[in-house]
C-alpha cells in the first residue's frame, strides 16, 4: 500500500466522487416511499433523516434510516481505507457532503448526524464510539435529539484529538461545523425552549 503522499491524484478524485455518491443516497425518502407513507419531506420538519422518519410513527423505518445513513458514511470510508487512511477521511467527508447536499434532491438533504457518526466509527472506532455514547447520554437524559447531536459532534474533534490523528481531527471539526449549520433552526428553538422532544410527531 502506497503512502498518501505518493498516491496518484485520481485516487483522491475517486474517493471524493465515491463518497459523495454514496452519501447522497436518500434512504429516509426511499424507505418511507417504499412503505407507502408518501414523501417524508412533507411530514414533520421535512427532513429526510431518521428523527423525522420517526415522526411517521414507524420505528422500524426510523431505525433502518439511521443505520443506512450511518452505514453509507462508514462504507465510503472503509472502501477508501483499503487504499489509504487519508483517503478514508476524504471519502467520509465527501459522504457527509453528499448527504447534506444530494444532487438528486436539489442539494437539499439531511442534517448529517447519522452519516457523521458512521464515518467516525469507520475512520476511528474509538472516536466514533465516544461520539455515539455522548449522543446516547444526552438523548436519554434530556430526550432532545437535536441537542444530543449538537453536543456529540461538538465534542468529536476533542475525542479525535485525544484518540486519533490530525486528519481525523480535521474531519471531525469539518463535520461539526456543517452539522451545527444545518441545525440552525433547531438551535433557535432550543434557545426558545420550543424544540420538540424525542417521540413527538410535530416539528
Amino acid at each position: 500500500m502506497e503512502p498518501a503522499s505518493e498516491l496518484p491524484l485520481w485516487t483522491y478524485a475517486a474517493a471524493i466522487i465515491l463518497g459523495y455518491l454514496l452519501g447522497s443516497i436518500p434512504f429516509g425518502l426511499l424507505l418511507t416511499k417504499a412503505a407507502g407513507l408518501g414523501d417524508i419531506r412533507n411530514i414533520g420538519s421535512g427532513n429526510i433523516g431518521a428523527t423525522n422518519v420517526l415522526r411517521t410513527g414507524n420505528k422500524k423505518l426510523a431505525l433502518g434510516t439511521l443505520l443506512l445513513d450511518g452505514g453509507k458514511g462508514a462504507a465510503a470510508a472503509l472502501i477508501a481505507a483499503h487504499f489509504d487512511p487519508l483517503l478514508a477521511v476524504i471519502a467520509g467527508g465527501a459522504a457527509l457532503l453528499g448527504h447534506l447536499f444530494p444532487v438528486w434532491l436539489g442539494f437539499k438533504g439531511g442534517k448529517g448526524v447519522a452519516t457523521t457518526l458512521g464515518t467516525l466509527l469507520a475512520v476511528n472506532w474509538m472516536v466514533g464510539i465516544a461520539a455515539c455514547l455522548t449522543w446516547l447520554a444526552v438523548a436519554f437524559g434530556l430526550r432532545i435529539s437535536s441537542l444530543a447531536a449538537l453536543v456529540a459532534v461538538a465534542l468529536s474533534p476533542l475525542y479525535a484529538y485525544i484518540l486519533g490523528t490530525g486528519p481525523q481531527v480535521v474531519l471531525a471539526a469539518f463535520a461539526a461545523v456543517l452539522v451545527w449549520i444545518r441545525h440552525h433552526e433547531n438551535i433557535g428553538r432550543l434557545l426558545k425552549g420550543t424544540e420538540p422532544r424525542i417521540g413527538k410527531k410535530k416539528a
